[in-house]
């Protein structure tokens, strides 16, 4: 039998690899802006365009390298980090693996110029699908300068599955920020296309995350810190007040590396637990500095999980420092029985009097509000007998009229029609033939608004009202890059806005459907749920858009309604093409079938 394994060839070895460390025009950025940092840059610069399947460029002023070390970066597990097995439990540094250039520059084209500063001339050399076409000297300015053209060229399968350029763009926009979170010693500028996205000085943290996220975040930020023998926790939590309904600027670094670990959220919220309400996400940049040996990095291709080898104890300190931080900058509520929190005059006025007359005086009246006396009342109710002042201006004789029914006007209004009512200001109870059906009002009312947006946006069919006070939003950069690449299917469904500056938009008019109240809350409202479905579901644009304005535009739990309002949204309900189900799956109705509710007379 013939030998028939063999070694792959490099190119495809190095294209396999790729598969890994380089998804998509993002894990490019990251990869050598990590490269960049190791390199010990101050200064680092991204230009992209389409982006980054058309351009992605970083510019540093690092180290630089030898024409041999450039050379030799672009070769699988070329490093100059590792030299021992036991280097990879003593990693500081952001790469370490020599994969990322070998990787990239196998599935795209790649110019690389760089000169170290003892050096007049530097390097260029070109790589095509890890083919190298050229490499000479080169005048270029010190550090590191590297061109990445058309990403995937050679492997268009994988071109196809990028998504749409405002999404591929978010990705990017995510991991510049954490880098940019991570080292607010180093200047960063972001370019796209012909706009600077970002521009930031080297600063402390604080304001950073100023300059990366808004003014608006000056207001919520609280120093978090805590230490121990073995962790160290810094940064910073946002108030409760500021939580959002979206899981979005949410920062946990390891040794300056940013990771995902559900494990570590929770010990933050669980610091929150009570604080914020159900399905609302606190901002929070979070360091943990731990010694390399008591943590593995090296167990995603991404580096983006790692392992502690004490989980429960990290756990411990986290939840630790953000409860102190919570706690040490007010953001619990005060509670204090003597005093009116809101005036330093009443507290110190109200700090002579005892707990024992407080309590005595709060509650006294509540005890003699009791239920009793209306119990007492409701069975004396039975035995109620006419004032005696009154008997005389009562009428001695009562005339009763039998009359036929072919008499009475015709009843226009069906027995189901009439047993029509709220429960509980959530749910809408109407008598059918089978029994009772109980429909729940905000599920309902998104199922009718989804089908509702759906159409409009395939028929470019969206009314707007025009607003009276136009409002100015000012959004992230991802944000703002997002909304500008929907306008068209965002205005098809009714609302009207113009750029206003830089990440801001001005909102004109909503759609005509929408009560009109807070525009900015709701248009806020429609890119949060956008980017909350997107990253559940792979929904197309439509869909998504139609599906995040039903939610944010419905009808809430605890919103009264008059008759005419319910049989409004009941009729519409049922002309919907699938009204069992809300847009995400949840039954809209339930009907109580007769002979269950006579089993619990039985």
């Amino acid at each position: 039998m013939p030998d028939i394994i063999q070694l792959l060839p490099d190119s495809i070895a190095n294209q396999i690899a790729a598969g890994e460390v380089v998804q998509r025009p993002a894990s490019a950025v990251k990869e050598l802006m990590e490269n960049s940092i190791d390199a010990g840059a101050k200064n680092i610069k991204l230009i992209i365009k389409e982006a980054g399947k058309t351009l992605l460029q970083i510019i540093d002023d690092g180290i630089g390298m030898s024409e041999t070390d450039a050379r030799m970066s672009l070769e699988r597990h070329a490093t100059s980090k590792i030299r021992k097995a036991e280097d990879l439990f003593s990693l500081f540094t952001m790469g370490f693996r020599g994969e990322a250039l070998a990787s990239i520059a196998a599935v795209a084209q790649v110019e690389l110029k760089t000169r170290p500063a003892d050096q007049e001339l530097g390097t260029c050399i070109v790589v095509e699908g890890s083919d190298i076409k050229k490499q000479e000297p080169v005048a270029c300015e010190k550090g590191t300068n590297i061109c990445v053209k058309n990403l995937f060229f050679n492997i268009p399968a994988r071109r196809n599955f990028l998504k749409s350029n405002p999404v591929e763009l978010k990705h990017i926009i995510d991991e510049f920020q954490r880098l940019a979170l991570a080292h607010p010693e180093i200047s960063f500028s972001f370019i796209q296309g012909d706009e600077l996205v970002y521009d930031l000085p080297a600063t402390k943290l604080s304001q950073r995350i100023v300059g990366l996220f808004g003014k608006s975040y000056k207001e919520q930020l609280a120093t978090c810190q805590e230490e121990t023998e073995n962790v160290k926790v810094s940064g910073y939590v946002g108030k409760p007040d500021f939580a959002r309904k979206t899981r979005g600027e949410q920062f946990l670094f390891v040794n300056r590396r940013f990771i995902r670990s559900n494990y570590l959220n929770h010990a933050v919220m669980n610091a929150f637990e009570g604080l914020i309400t159900e399905n609302s996400f606190p901002f929070y940049v979070l360091f943990i500095e731990i010694d390399p040996k008591h943590i593995d990095v090296n167990v995603h291709p991404t580096k983006t999980e790692i392992k502690f080898d004490d989980e429960r104890a990290v756990y411990a300190v986290v939840r630790a420092a953000v409860r102190q931080a919570i706690g040490s900058h007010n953001l619990t509520p005060a509670i204090d029985f003597n005093a009116d929190v809101n005036f330093i005059t009443k507290l110190n006025n109200a700090s002579n009097q005892s707990n024992q007359v407080y309590f005595e005086e709060r509650f006294s009246t509540a005890l003699h509000r009791s239920n009793g006396d209306n119990w007492e009342k409701l069975f004396e109710a039975r035995e109620v007998k006419p004032d005696v002042s009154q008997q005389d201006e009562m009428p001695a004789v009562h005339t009763l009229r039998f009359e036929s029914a072919i008499n009475q006007p015709a009843q226009t209004t069906s027995t189901e029609e009439k047993t029509l009512f709220q429960l509980h200001a959530r749910y809408i109870v109407k008598q059918v033939r089978s029994g009772m059906m109980i429909i729940d009002q905000q599920a309902a009312h998104e199922r009718i608004l989804f089908e509702k947006f759906l159409n409009q946006l395939k028929n470019k069919s969206g009314q707007s009202q025009q607003s009276l006070f136009p409002q100015a939003i000012t959004f992230s950069a991802a944000d703002f890059a997002l909304a500008l690449e929907m306008q068209q299917e965002i205005e098809a469904l009714g609302f009207r806005f113009d750029v206003f500056g830089k990440n801001t938009l001005v909102v004109n008019g909503v759609p005509a459907s929408v009560n009109v109240g807070n525009e900015k809350e709701l248009f806020e409202g429609l890119i949060e749920q956008f980017k909350a479905n997107q990253s559940e579901l792979a929904l197309p644009l439509q869909e998504n858009l139609s599906r995040a304005l039903a939610r944010r535009a419905s009808l809430k739990a605890g919103q009264p309604l008059v008759r005419e309002e319910m049989q409004a949204l009941v009729d519409s309900l049922f002309a919907c093409s699938t009204s069992n189900y809300s847009p995400d799956g949840k039954p809209t109705f339930f009907i109580f079938e007769l002979n269950k509710i006579e089993s619990y007379f039985r």
